[in-house]
């Protein structure tokens, strides 16, 4: 059964990373319906946050194969660069700031489907104010800085499971003026460092953990192969979706599963 629930959860997450659903949230939810499933505890390796930077950085693999050409670009553009970088730092400073708090929300599935329905407000705002004149593919190093300021804060707060890291940036620079393939480009490069910081660090606490804390790595890899090959499908699908203006496809999404899933808690409680 851990190669069965390493693969559900691999999916989840390529579904879930790149359409702009929320892969954390959908993970919890995903985790805790396998749990009343099987009506017994998951397995440690399932728990926690080994399992879940495994799936991302699968999916940080399927970035690297879609963005391959745009990324080897990025070092002839010293201020697209920059703007990265700036855009990184509150995604950063939370993470390392409250990472022990974030861990215990990460087994929470009521806080992640109250997140979702957050997520689908985002959608909601950012198909409102975003602005249809523009055509053509648009300079992203020209971009302003507080556009990357903001984008950049819009990460930091998803974080929470069920704040769709994907919806809330390519919401966000929708809302300041980007062109959907645009938006999604600079938020997919933003994702290299948060997610790749995020794996580092996690590989950091489990080599200096005793050896029987360190998870089963079979059905870890296998997860994470399974997140890149759905994530390379998924990431030209939304790229597709982002050109014909149906992002807000999602939000009715969001909120429908997110209130399901806060009722659904309740009733358990």
């Amino acid at each position: 059964m851990d190669y069965v629930y390493a693969v559900i959860l691999g999916v989840v997450q390529g579904v879930a990373e790149f359409l702009p659903i929320s892969s954390s949230g959908h993970l919890v939810i995903a985790e805790a319906l396998l749990q009343s499933v099987a009506g017994k505890e998951l397995p440690v390796w399932l728990q926690g946050m080994t399992m879940n930077v495994a799936l991302h950085f699968g999916t940080l693999m399927s970035i690297g194969l879609v963005y391959f050409r745009d990324l080897l670009a990025l070092w002839h553009r010293p201020r697209l660069l920059a703007l990265i970088v700036l855009a990184s730092v509150p995604v950063g400073i939370v993470g390392l700031k409250f990472k022990d708090q974030l861990e215990t929300i990460f087994d929470n599935a009521l806080a992640a489907g109250g997140c979702l329905m957050i997520t689908g407000l985002i959608l909601f705002v950012a198909r409102r104010m975003q602005r249809r004149e523009q055509a053509g593919e648009q300079d992203l190093a020209k971009m302003p800085v507080r556009t990357a300021v903001v984008i950049g804060v819009f990460q930091a707060v998803a974080i929470l499971p069920g704040i769709s890291r994907a919806g809330s940036t390519v919401g966000a620079g929708l809302m300041c003026g980007l062109r959907g393939p645009d938006a999604a480009r600079f938020s997919f490069f933003l994702a290299i460092p948060a997610i790749g910081g995020a794996t580092l660090l996690e590989l950091l606490k489990i080599f200096r953990e005793t050896e029987s804390s360190i998870p089963n790595w079979s059905p870890v890899l296998a997860g994470a192969v399974v997140s890149f090959v759905v994530g390379v499908l998924c990431l030209r699908w939304l790229i597709r979706l982002l050109s014909e203006d149906r992002l807000h496809w999602f939000a009715v999404y969001c909120l429908s599963v997110g209130l399901a899933t806060v009722l659904w808690q309740l009733q358990l409680q």
